[in-house]
């Protein structure tokens, strides 16, 4: 007897269905898509239970005409192809087919639809693909697509969904990212009887960008327009002051399809390495429109992963693009005082407590009531300010400004501002502080933060001439190894050599390193090579990124907090600074700057309101 069988067309229609139905989301996103190739510029979606009991989604599109209604849930059925040509030359959401025949299968549908040519609509219900009632209503121009009970005849997958919750919640995520892709269409969506979104056509996609994703997000945001190579590339990407701990926030859409696409998020993530900190995460909102026979959508049911016929050439025109806007769009994060006075209860003194208002961290600065360190001439004007911050204990003597000397333009250049300021301290052995008198704003230069990053492009730039001096150790450094320590050294001895070591076997389980990259000084030798050594096999990227990594691992040789600094030090590293590619933040991506305003500091003394 055989054993092999044909299955029925039931059991057929089932498997079918689940390969495109998953979960509640993904009915939702299927006829969303519908009513955008529908050609409808406002949808509603309404959802209970998570998408589980009930799902409807309206939309004033097209509308399905009477003769087509039966054929439209049936497999295979659309009107978006004809040939297998046209697989190349797809512009529509939708394509395949099988959508609406794969969600009668699993629920049970109403569907109430009318064209425009039509003298009235028509109201169906369907199950199991077939048509089980139908007849003729008076309703608008467009199509209401209601689903019921979800797996209703396929209990074991019902059982597989999520809580109501986390169901609504990836509901929620596919109708955001789609309202976002897509201004000239408004949305609405209802959950549970509440409305949680309420946009409007918009050709002002800034504003849409702000309605559905709030202020600060948008106000972080740069806009980026570029073209090349048949290639339209725009949207917005996030300055540095604007990262998430995931990747939520990356939108990608490809003539107007939300995409998933590795190589074009890692293209934009790499710009943004030594500039956010280490393990955020930039957020962008990409268009791309190109032409549709240079990408395959047909490779997966969700049809959100792509591929591109010519991708090295599209991330060619995204990495130059990206980097001509990203590097200018960086500002130095600003520091605002609490409002509310606090006393500090040992000196009975009025403090303040600086935060930092864009990382949304405490900096644990406190400023402090020192007036009796004031000396005052006759006319109660402050004259000079006692400072024993520097080596020295210099006496630094200030003039008062006066108001019609100073000018309300702002420098919104880092290399601009650091080439105004002039310090007058040091602030716990660790921030450099410094003053503009003409902007009026007082600037913290976080020293350690600051020489990591002099040192990392100094020996960037090294590496890529390939030109890294080297220093002679007097008698060579002899490190015990164990084998495999060994084994590893040995395997990697080019990567060792490339960043300036001199390196060779010395024994059964030794090495002896004779020299040491110039640009860290002399650094504890054992110390660096074991953290660079410790931290080869953690980088499992291609040959660059790791050397890059390995530098950014070097560079924590810098100068620290709480390192002593006297007055030609700090103005050699502020300089220093200023002819960075990149002074906005250390290698690993904390920033080097802090501003304060004067307006700020006279907000928390009550001066203006």
């Amino acid at each position: 007897m055989s054993k092999i069988k044909v299955l029925d067309n039931i059991t057929i229609q089932k498997i079918a269905a689940g390969e495109v139905i998953e979960r509640p989301a993904s009915i939702v996103k299927e006829l969303i898509e519908n009513s955008l190739d529908a050609n409808a510029d406002h949808i509603t979606i309404e959802i209970k239970n998570g998408g589980k009991t009930y799902i409807r989604v309206t939309d004033n599109g097209d509308g399905i005409a009477g003769d087509d209604l039966s054929l439209a849930f049936m497999r295979h059925s659309t009107s978006k192809l004809s040939t297998a040509e046209d697989l190349y030359r797809i512009k529509s959401l939708g394509f395949r087919g099988e959508a609406l025949a794969s969600i009668s299968h699993v629920s049970r549908v109403e569907v109430m639809t009318k064209t425009e040519d039509a003298l009235g609509g028509i109201n169906a219900i369907i199950e199991e693909g077939k048509i089980l009632s139908q007849e003729s209503i008076g309703c608008p121009k467009g199509t209401t697509m209601i689903v019921k009970d979800l797996f209703y005849n396929i209990p074991v997958r019902k059982e597989f969904l999520k809580s109501d919750l986390a169901e609504s919640n990836q509901i929620s995520d596919i109708v955001y990212k789609v309202a976002l892709g897509n201004p000239k269409t408004s949305f609405k969506f209802i959950r549970d009887n509440r409305v949680v979104l309420n946009t409007s056509k918009n050709n002002n996609m800034e504003s849409h960008v702000y309605s559905i994703l709030g202020k600060d997000f948008s106000s972080n945001l740069t806009k980026i327009d570029f073209e090349d190579e048949g290639i339209h590339v725009y949207g917005y990407i996030s300055n540095n002051k604007l990262y998430r701990s995931n990747r939520s926030h990356q939108y990608i859409y490809v003539n107007g399809r939300y995409v998933s696409n590795k190589s074009l998020s890692n293209v934009i993530e790499n710009h943004y390495r030594s500039t956010i900190p280490l393990n955020r995460f930039p957020c962008f909102i990409i268009f791309m429109d190109l032409d549709p026979g240079s990408i395959d959508v047909n490779i997966h049911p969700t049809k959100q992963e792509i591929k591109f016929a010519n991708e090295a050439e599209i991330i060619e025109v995204v990495n130059k693009g990206i980097k001509e806007v990203l590097y200018p769009s960086l500002s130095i994060p600003s520091m605002s005082l609490k409002n509310n006075m606090e006393v500090d209860k040992k000196q009975d003194t009025p403090t303040l407590l600086v935060v930092d208002s864009d990382l949304g961290i405490d900096t644990n600065i406190i400023v402090k009531d020192f007036t009796n360190k004031i000396i005052y001439e006759e006319k109660n004007e402050p004259r000079i300010i006692e400072s024993n911050l520097f080596e020295d204990n210099e006496i630094i003597s200030y003039e008062p400004i006066k108001e019609e000397e100073v000018y309300n333009e702002k420098a919104s250049d880092i290399k601009d501002i650091l080439s105004k300021i002039r310090p007058i301290g040091i602030v716990f052995n660790t921030y450099i502080l410094s003053v503009d008198d003409l902007n009026q704003s007082l600037y913290f230069i976080d020293q350690h933060a600051a020489h990591e990053r002099v040192m990392y492009e100094k020996y960037l730039e090294e590496f890529g001439t390939e030109n890294i001096v080297t220093q002679n150790l007097l008698a060579p450094e002899i490190i015990d190894l164990t084998n495999m320590e060994k084994i590893n050294v040995m395997e990697n001895l080019d990567i060792f050599r490339d960043l300036g070591f001199d390196v060779e076997e010395f024994g059964n389980n030794s090495i002896a390193i004779r020299a040491v990259p110039l640009v860290f000084g002399m650094p504890r030798i054992k110390d660096l090579f074991y953290e660079i050594l410790d931290n080869i096999n953690n980088v499992k990227s291609n040959y660059d990124t790791k050397l890059e990594k390995i530098m950014k691992i070097a560079c924590t040789k810098a100068v620290k907090g709480g390192d002593h600094m006297n007055n030609i030090e700090i103005n050699s590293l502020i300089k220093q600074l200023k002819l960075c590619d990149n002074p906005h933040s250390c290698p690993h991506g904390r920033p080097t700057v802090l501003e304060m305003t004067k307006k700020d500091i006279e907000k928390s003394f009550l001066r203006i309101i």
